[in-house]
Order: structure tokens, then sequence, then C-alpha cells
């Protein structure tokens, strides 16, 4: 069974994009996943393929429609589908390295990329939408952070990228940053690769990258830190 992913989109001529280029692409050609865009204004009734209206109480911009969006998530996932449902926002939960493998685990997903203002409160209900975001920033559209989730998932499905121990010392994975890493030439202006690395004590090098990946998280995500330091 291969992941299948559906996009809501109302730009539908951006996909692939990144998604079909490099081992991303090549995991698509060889069939381990499969990606389907729905163009959002093909689920308009009037002649002008209207999908928003003005937000209820006033304000700025404009509002995704509720009886379009949901008519084109009814198109794109029909009841029988057990796909997760998500809509990228920036006040939905954080994308982490977590989530992602249980995505990847699974059949594959429907996004729904949001536009203007946001989308009506309602069909995030009534149809059972999971929020999730990239990052603390907003994006013009949800497209590119579709793209993101997709490409984190689609990385770690089997034959795609390759063995599975070369996801292991990734950053997040262990909840840690992963240490640095290292090649020829031995000398760059000066700078020497460690000879830690060098030495063929695969014991050293394993305790030398541990305690890397321990010192960058304690420095740059203290939280990450924080959280390890809570593990019993």
């Amino acid at each position: 069974m291969s992941f299948h992913a559906s996009i809501i989109t109302l730009f539908p001529d951006i996909f692939p994009g990144p998604l079909g280029t490099s081992v991303i692409g090549r995991g698509m050609e060889k069939g381990a996943w499969s990606l389907q865009t729905h163009f959002l204004r093909d689920y308009a009734s009037d002649k002008h393929r209207t999908v928003d209206d003005t937000p209820s109480g006033g304000g700025a911009g404009m509002v995704l429609r509720a009886d379009i969006l949901a008519a084109a998530l009814d198109d794109a996932a029909p009841e029988h589908d057990q796909r997760p449902k998500i809509l990228m926002s920036p006040r939905g939960k954080p994308l982490t390295q977590a989530l992602v493998r249980d995505l990847a685990r699974g059949p594959g997903a429907v996004l729904v990329c949001g536009r203007f203002e946001g989308v009506d409160q309602r069909v995030i209900e009534a149809r059972n939408l999971e929020e999730i975001s990239i990052g603390d920033y907003v994006l013009a559209g949800g497209e590119v952070a579709a793209m993101v989730l997709l490409e984190a998932v689609v990385r770690l499905l089997p034959g795609v990228l390759g063995a599975a121990e070369s996801h292991a010392d990734e950053s997040f994975e262990n909840g840690l940053l992963e240490y640095p890493q290292y090649t020829r030439p031995q000398d760059f202006e000066g700078r020497e690769i460690p000879d830690v690395l060098t030495s063929g004590d695969h014991g050293r090098i394993e305790k030398w990258r541990r305690d890397q990946s321990e010192a960058l998280t304690r420095e740059r995500r203290p939280d990450l830190w924080a959280g390890m330091q809570q593990k019993p």
C-alpha cells in the first residue's frame, strides 16, 4: 500500500513542484507515494467560481466558505476514506518528527491549503480537520507548508531514502539535534577533521557524536533538552 496525498488548493499548478525532484520525486516514480490535486474553484457553483466571502462580524480580508471547502473535502475523501484530513494553519499544533512518523505509517493524508484570512470554523469542525503548523510565522497560503509536511513524511517511506538506519541519527529522531558531519578533504582552510572520527575506534566515535548532539541541543534548543531531562 502506497502513501496517497490529496491536496485541496487554489493553485494546483504549484504541485508537485519540489516534490517531483530528487529522492522524493523518484519515490513517486517508483510508486511509493502518489499525489492528486483538487482545484477548489471547481466546487463553486456561481459563474465567477467564488470560494470566499467577507468575514462575519466585519474585519479585513476574505474567508474560505464552508460549503465550498466541504464539497471539495467530500470529493477528495469520501466517507470510507480513513486518511487524516489536515488544514495547514499557523494556529495549528506544531509539525514534529513524531507526527511525521505517525503520518508515514498511514495510508496518506488529505491536505487543505488555506488562503486569505482563513477558513470558516464550521467546516473545520464538521469535517474534523486537524490543524497543523510548520512554524510560528504566517505564509500567504498553505501550499508551501503542505510541501514541507509531505517532504518530511515521504522521505520516511520504505524505499524512498534508502536504508532505515540512515534516519536513526538525524535531528529530532532521538530527541536531540544531529551531531556535526565531516568528509574529505582532511584539511579545509586549516580546519582538520576531528581526530576521533579517523581513529577507527567506533566506541569513541559513538560517544563523541552523542556528546556533540547533547551539547548542540543544550545550546540551540533548550526546550528539547529540557524535555529530554524529563524522560524516565
